[in-house]
Formats: structure tokens, sequence, C-alpha cells
């Protein structure tokens, strides 16, 4: 495994309940600051495999941007259940509810 895609893996599985973090941010904190779609690629690719956090992963601006209905609707309600709130255009507040990383 690439130490890029260890280091996101190790990233996302970090993120606490009812907190999220976007794409960017995570590509950022594995040291590839440009790398948010290789961060889409590795949650699509690998979610399932390492029992990631998914849901905890949104884009820059807050939105769920799941295409899929039926997984969009799985994503709000996870979110949801850990005491996240979601407006009626599916956006999370990152002020209040992003997780920060120091790296």
């Amino acid at each position: 495994m690439e130490p890029f895609t260890e280091k996101v893996i190790g990233i996302i599985k970090s993120i606490p309940a009812g907190k999220v973090m976007t794409y960017g941010q995570i590509a950022y904190a594995a040291g590839s600051p440009r790398g948010a779609r290789q961060v889409v690629r590795i949650l699509h690719s690998m979610s399932k495999k390492y029992n990631l956090p998914w849901h905890r992963v949104v884009n820059y601006k807050g939105e769920l941007s799941i295409k899929d209905k039926e997984t969009l609707q799985h994503q709000k309600t996870a979110l949801v259940i850990e005491g996240i709130r979601i407006s009626r255009n599916n956006i999370i507040s990152l002020k209040d509810y992003q997780h920060q990383t120091f790296t």
C-alpha cells in the first residue's frame, strides 16, 4: 500500500463520531494538498475493506455530495445519529462540526 493511502486511511479512521472532515482537508493532512480526488477514490474502493467511517467525509463546502439517493440517505442517517445537524440543502456547518487535525 502506498504511504499516502495508508495515511488517508488512518486519518479517516481517526475522525471522531459527531465530527466531519473534507476530502481536501484529509488530503492535506496526509501530505498531498491537491489530492482530494485521490481521497475520493480511496474511500470508494477501501471503505468496506477497512471499515472506514466514510459518512464523516464531506466536500469543501460541508455538503453531502453523494449522487446515489439510497447512499445519501444512509450517510444522512448515520450523521444525524451521531448528533450532526444537516440543513435542508444537505449542508453541515463546518464551523460547528469540522474535526481539526494538527499535522
